[in-house]
């Protein structure tokens, strides 16, 4: 990748990005005009169309058939034949489902332990060696029945002011938990709800329901349910009603807060750090900037044996190649490909769905043609250190290391996911803009292109498109998002969190009965 003098103003030879030797395209830094003359690699290219910032040009001509090669890798096959200065997107570009062969590992790589002299931060150790990075009462719904009591409770602390140490009263409201099958629906919805239930970030909470649900909340009490002594269970149908509930909730809370305010940050290393790394309203600047630093601050945290988790399936399909050769052993690459097989067979169920197309408009706006292309930009959150587990949606992350979980792509269900899997910290990358956020984690938002970082200043964290600006390197944006994780660890607060955004949505997989 050639990125040198790009900050200066556009010329021939700096409007266009080349990713890799291999590639028969270029990007497009800025909106290019017909006719214009651009340089790659030493080759002068007339335009033959408009190409917008951020989408695709060809450099060499392409046969019908042949492929289309972006970082090194086939993204699609040309429709017909395409010529150099050429706009490559969705109207010149198929789709083509790949077949590997795979390359995996022969033999045992060790996990990761932690080196001496580590960077530290100050968080809350739980009971269960695991540390918190936030301390939140949760007050989650068991069902969409008890959602709104659930809020009202949160909101009933609106302008209070909390001891020092306590985050806040949060509610967990959704739309599920009843009219749903008893089977793997309901059992990743209570895997799901446990899993915020017994989080780092929650210093104690509640579990609400109506009390006639399909899932019942003496399903989190008791024996084997998740931290029984900080977890309260009530129901509107028991305890009076919803006034009645938000009361006797808002009394058992007094004393929650009470503990959680004898609760105090300490030094602990940085090792303890649990981040889950996600990408949504992408562009074709992710695989190019905001990505791969991620890429860079994921690797430096497998070195210190703390745990960066990867996300969404759907965007792994494609790349799942390169992954594999990573596992450390050839179970954890057999896994890897088990769960995108399994994931094809759910989206197969639903007549009409494929994974061959990209199902954003805004991702083909930004210049992604297809779920392949962004497939090799999103793997790049993964940087390049050994693949050390795969963990089912919502299942509790224990490796440290790089880890993949199985989500969608729908970010708020991802995101979700992340949090009941345990990750203590998020770290979102988006190019169109993103304000996503989550009720007890902190969510730290690294923008792609410098124009939307301005446009959306409020809600960006930190500018990754200084890299294609040529102001920055992949490797010192990867630095600057690792520091400042450990600041956020440590209390500070991200956009999101100040903005209050707490989207919260569990992943359904089956029918409403």
């Amino acid at each position: 990748m050639n990125l040198v003098d790009i900050a200066k103003p556009p010329t021939a030879d700096n409007a266009a990005i080349h990713l890799s030797s291999r590639d028969n395209i270029a990007v497009a830094r800025v909106p290019l005009a017909a006719g214009q003359q651009v340089r790659v690699n030493g080759c002068e290219i007339t335009l033959r169309s408009a190409v917008p910032m951020g989408h695709k040009l060809a450099i060499h001509g392409i046969d019908a058939g042949g492929n289309i090669l972006r970082y090194g890798q086939i993204m699609g096959t040309a429709r017909v034949r395409i010529e150099p200065g050429d706009h490559v997107h969705v109207h010149n570009v198929a789709f083509q489902e790949l077949r590997f062969d795979y390359e995996f590992p022969t033999g045992e790589i060790a996990l990761p332990s932690p080196p001496a002299n580590i960077p530290t931060f100050l968080g809350y150790r739980r009971e269960d060696g695991r540390v918190g990075t936030r301390n939140y009462i949760a007050v989650v719904a068991a069902s969409n029945c008890a959602a709104h009591t659930a809020e009202l409770i949160a909101r009933s602390y609106e302008g209070e002011t909390f001891p020092e140490g306590v985050d806040g009263v949060v509610a967990f409201p959704h739309g599920e938990g009843c009219g749903m099958s008893i089977g793997p629906d309901t059992r990743q919805l209570q895997r799901t709800l446990s899993g915020v239930l017994d989080h780092p970030n929650v210093s104690a909470a509640i579990i609400l329901g109506l009390g006639c649900e399909v899932n019942q909340i003496d399903h989190y009490l008791g024996k084997g349910a998740p931290r029984t002594d900080r977890l309260v269970g009530m129901t509107l149908q028991n305890t009076g009603g919803t006034r009645a509930t938000v009361a006797a909730c808002r009394e058992a809370i007094k004393g929650m807060i009470e503990r959680a305010a004898a609760e105090k940050r300490t030094e602990v290393p940085a090792s303890h750090i649990v981040l889950g790394t996600n990408c949504g309203g992408s562009d074709s600047f992710s695989g190019i900037t905001a990505n791969p630093a991620l890429g860079y601050c994921s690797d430096l945290l497998a070195e210190i044996a703390a745990t960066s988790v990867l996300a969404e399936t759907t965007e792994i399909i494609g790349a799942e190649h390169l992954l594999v050769k990573r596992a450390r052993n050839r179970a954890v690459g057999e896994k890897l490909l088990q769960m995108i097989a399994d994931y094809k067979t759910y989206l197969n169920r639903f007549s009409g769905s494929s994974f061959d197309d990209n199902p954003s408009p805004g991702n083909k706006e930004g210049g992604l043609t297809n779920i392949l292309e962004k497939s090799l930009g999103a793997v790049a959150k993964a940087g390049a250190s050994t693949l050390n587990d795969v963990v089912d949606y919502s299942e509790r992350i224990t490796s440290p290391g790089f880890v993949v979980m199985n989500t969608p792509g729908y970010d708020p269900a991802s995101l979700t996911g992340l949090a009941a899997g345990g990750c203590n910290l998020i770290c979102f990358t988006t190019g169109r803009g993103s304000a996503i956020g989550f009720p007890t984690i902190p969510v730290l938002k690294v923008a792609t292109n410098t124009a939307m970082y301005k446009r959306m200043s409020d809600n960006m964290d930190i500018n990754a498109g200084r890299i294609a600006d040529g102001e920055a390197t992949v490797q010192g944006v990867g630095r600057e998002i690792f520091d400042m994780l450990l600041r956020v660890a440590s209390g500070e607060r991200t956009c999101a969190e100040r903005l209050g955004h707490q989207e919260f949505v569990p992943w359904r997989i089956g029918p409403v009965m």
